[in-house]
């Protein structure tokens, strides 16, 4: 029952009871040490002693009584000084505690960039402050990125809708439209209905990328690869792209499904961004996969860019709006769900140079304790 009351006390009044607790029994301690051997040394002294009759006619000894009494008191004073210095050290030990607590609960959506800034000195507490800084410092990056990424979002789901809107509206504001204009302006809207359809699966793909691997299979990323060439040979023929392959069985783990789109971004993106008479190059080794591509100079600091959602070279390595600015954000995600490592190269006469490697121990160890769960 005691446990229960103290456990529903502030922490200050817990802290304040223990360092009162420690206060008295220092105090007690001390006394301890000095009057037991004053008491041993008044026991051992005979009544008629010289030295005792000479304290008794001075007045100036402390009989044992006195001492008994005098320690009793001093004790008592104890307890409130003791609670009384506990509340204090204990107060200020947890005030940056409380500054924590109180711009901790100011804190929301709307002004993330709020920060503690604890000062010194340098303690657990000021550590601890310190890491709830950088938690906030993320929190507002994947906020002001979920802001951005509904932005573009939006603007690349409303240009296809208001396309598809003017064109049935000026086809059905034409009084003279035949039956050959209708079924082109069909053809035009089933052709936006297509780029609205692809552009939803693409957002569907990054975010089951970013949301995390469920499950892992043993895979080969050769296998995987050849897949994905086989069904990118014709539209790289159509643009005179050459697809050349380096393929080495490379045995790792993580979801089928989100590896095969990654394999298959990274194929798109070497063929879309390229130019005719280019060139794309597949290889695979040492659990990983390479894809590098010929085409347009890409500046060096552009390229960490071009692996954010919508994120294109202005206003396209070909100055035309082609593809969604998806492809390489959906590698990324999909490299970091499986906790992978990603680089890219732009090559010095031009194009792309993307690695993804895997760490095939930790995932076969993941993937053994999922089968055992």
């Amino acid at each position: 029952m005691t446990g229960r009351r103290l456990a529903g006390r502030s922490l200050q009044t817990r802290l304040a009871l223990a360092y009162a607790a420690g206060i008295y029994a220092a105090g007690v301690l001390v006394l301890l040490f000095v009057a037991v051997p004053l008491v041993g040394v008044n026991a051992a002294t005979p009544v008629g002693h010289p030295s005792s009759s000479a304290t008794t006619e001075t007045g100036s000894g402390i009989g044992l009584p006195q001492l008994l009494t005098g320690s009793a008191v001093a004790l008592i004073l104890l307890v409130p000084v003791a609670l009384a210095l506990g509340w204090f050290v204990s107060g200020r030990f947890l005030r940056p505690l409380r500054d924590i607590t109180a711009t901790a609960r100011v804190i929301s959506t709307g002004n993330l960039h709020r920060r503690l800034d604890l000062g010194e000195p340098m303690d657990e507490l000021t550590e601890l402050g310190h890491t709830l800084d950088d938690l906030f410092a993320r929190l507002q990056a994947s906020f002001d990125a979920q802001r951005h990424f509904v932005a573009n979002a939006s603007h690349e789901l409303r240009t296809p809708l208001a396309g598809l809107r003017t064109l049935l509206e000026v086809a059905l504001a034409d009084p003279e439209a035949d039956v050959d204009t209708l079924r082109t302006t069909c053809q035009e809207a089933l052709a936006l209905g297509e780029y609205q359809e692809r552009l939803v699966q693409a957002l569907l793909a990054l975010a089951t990328g970013e949301g995390g691997v469920t499950r892992w299979d043993t895979l080969d990323l050769a296998h995987i690869a050849e897949g994905v060439l086989a069904s990118r040979r014709r539209q790289a023929t159509e643009k005179g792209i050459d697809l050349a392959e380096h393929l080495t069985p490379t045995v790792t783990a993580g979801d089928p499904r989100l590896i095969e789109s990654l394999v298959a971004n990274l194929v798109d993106n070497a063929i879309r961004h390229n130019h005719p008479g280019g060139h794309v190059e597949i290889t695979t080794q040492a659990c990983g996969i390479t894809v590098t591509n010929s085409g347009p100079v890409i500046p060096g600091d552009q390229i960490q860019r071009l692996f954010q959602p919508f994120q294109r070279l202005a206003p396209d390595r070909h100055g035309h709006r082609d593809g969604y600015g998806l492809g390489l954000a959906i590698v990324n995600a999909v490299t970091q769900a499986h906790r992978a490592t990603l680089t890219a190269d732009a090559r010095p006469e031009g194009g792309l140079s993307v690695t993804v490697r895997f760490a095939p121990g930790s995932h076969l160890s993941q993937l053994i304790l999922h089968r055992m769960v």
